[in-house]
């Protein structure tokens, strides 16, 4: 599919296969690759002055001087710079040999307003900050705004991590055959500007001969398997969401979680309060049900004579030890139901949402929570933090630079068994299994307080629907962020549920024109 993202070395691997099936061989997909950059920069600026292409010692520098070529050939006044030579027989050596343009050195070049620069320097394989010569040209072109189109990636961006100590900052970056993780996580993702996909003629059938776990959240990914309404729906098929609130003085949040689910599907969503908490939360909710459940004895006589399908544990409870406690509990709990009880809604497995405080809490015992979740029969985990919750449970693997923030999502997840939200600008969605998909389409509006609240009732409304919790996670981090920059500027997180409303109805729309999945 063509969410599919592949590591630089995935890429590296899927050229080797391509000039070994033939018939294009490496200078081939050189040859292809200039064309698909030299196409855009024709089409993007047909009224530059002048084009400066920079190229590099390595494969991106080759595409760079089949770039020069050709724009020289269709009369555009092209100055070709570079830095480093070309290996002796190389498929770079061969396009700098039939480029016949004078070259100069990066370090004479003094891109002005009216003319373009077409970054061939390096690719995503770079590990290491670009040169000074080079850092000086991205900066000029930056003060004089003289757009910048990139081959593969803005030079310094790595095509693993997306991060970079020094960099180029694209208008445009044209890439090839699929995306790269560099492409989608933060900063590499703001550096890209308009990513195009080229097609240089590796047939996906290549591509095909690998197991792709990394993919780019869209619609596409998860769409099959969206809720789709049938005529003899009723609520309990539509599935029962409940959600924790805090004490009197905390019990918003929960709300936000309790009206997001009911908004994004759930046909029942309880709050579970405490009793100091009870009329306080009875005189803001109308559709939302209310039931006091202060204890665990409270709880499982609820869930015991309930079944909701999904709890959502974590909003406005405070960070304290006794919060984690009542979690491990909760999760035994539920192991302890399933093994006697079977969901009216017929869900193989119950779930539980642990968000905001749940993590912070269960931080002080985090080897109990990773033990719970493999309990028997144990419910299904879908953890939602953010960077700091995120290091706070996780601590060694938050600290290690040497990982992405994609590697990061996957041994969390793995470590807990659990389904892994790992939030910010360039969330991350990870499965135990190593399955793992990067969110492209984060909006700055959500940065405001509760936002997150909202985004686990969603998870909650999509898995008591009926999907699954890895792609139930997708869709709701989608959803979320497309219903916030839909809003924009002047968001609260009181505004989110009613903002998905348009969102929903137009996957619905879209659903019921996919088979059943």
């Amino acid at each position: 599919m063509s969410n599919e993202v592949l590591s630089p070395a995935e890429m590296g691997e899927v050229d080797r296969l391509a000039i070994a099936a033939g018939p294009l061989d490496g200078y081939g997909l050189m040859q292809r690759a200039g064309e698909a950059v030299a196409a855009v920069v024709l089409a993007r600026y047909p009224a530059a002055s002048r084009v400066h292409v920079l190229c590099g010692p390595g494969n991106n520098g080759g595409d760079g001087y089949v770039v020069a070529r050709l724009l020289a050939e269709a009369g555009v006044n092209v100055t070709l710079w570079a830095e480093g030579k070309q290996k002796p027989g190389s498929d770079a050596a061969r396009a700098s040999e039939a480029c016949n343009l004078p070259v100069e050195h990066i370090g004479h070049c003094y891109p002005e307003p009216g003319e373009v620069v077409v970054d061939a320097l390096y690719g995503a394989g770079l590990s290491k900050k670009i040169s000074l010569h080079a850092s000086a040209v991205s900066g000029l072109a930056a003060a004089e705004r003289v757009p910048v189109v990139s081959i593969d990636l803005p030079s310094g961006v790595s095509g693993e991590t997306g991060l970079s100590n020094a960099y180029f900052k694209a208008d445009v970056t044209v890439t090839f055959v699929r995306k790269k993780p560099g492409h989608l996580l933060m900063p590499g993702r703001s550096l890209c500007g308009e990513i195009i996909v080229a097609d240089i003629g590796i047939p996906d059938a290549i591509v095909d001969e690998f197991k792709i776990k990394t993919f780019e959240n869209t619609p596409d990914f998860w769409l099959y398997c969206f809720p789709k309404t049938a005529v003899d729906t009723h609520k309990y098929k539509r599935g029962h969401v409940s959600v924790f609130s805090g004490g009197p003085s905390a019990t918003g949040a929960a709300r936000l979680s309790a009206m997001a689910a009911a908004r994004a599907g759930a046909g029942a969503v309880t709050v579970l309060s405490p009793e100091n908490a009870m009329q306080v939360n009875a005189a803001h909710l109308t559709s939302i049900m209310l039931r006091e459940a202060g204890s665990m004895e409270e709880v499982q006589e609820f869930l015991s004579a309930r079944h909701p399908e999904v709890l959502v544990f974590g909003p406005g409870l405070g960070p304290k030890p006794k919060v984690g406690d009542f979690a491990l509990q909760l999760i035994a709990t539920v192991a302890d139901l399933n093994r006697t009880s079977t969901s009216s809604f017929g869900i193989q497995r119950p779930a539980i949402v642990l968000d905001a405080d749940a993590i912070t809490s269960l931080a002080h015992q985090p080897q109990a929570l990773f033990d719970a979740a493999l309990l028997p029969l144990g419910p299904v985990l879908v953890l939602t933090p953010h960077e700091g919750e995120f290091a706070r449970l996780f601590p060694d693997i938050a600290k290690d630079k040497k990982q992405s923030k994609l590697a990061k999502a996957r041994a969390a997840a793995e470590r807990a068994n659990a389904i892994m939200v790992y939030k910010g600008a360039d969330t991350v969605i990870a499965a135990p299994d190593g399955r793992a998909v990067i969110n492209a389409n984060g909006a700055p509006w959500l940065a405001t307080a509760g936002s997150g609240d909202v985004l686990a009732g969603i998870v909650a409304a999509l898995l008591a629907q009926g999907m699954q919790a890895f792609e139930a996670a997708c869709a709701a981090v989608w959803i979320h962020a497309e219903a916030g920059s839909r809003f924009g500027p002047g968001l609260i997180a009181e505004d989110l549920p009613l903002a998905l409303v348009p969102v929903l109805r137009e996957l619905v729309e879209a659903r019921q024109k996919v088979p059943i999945g």
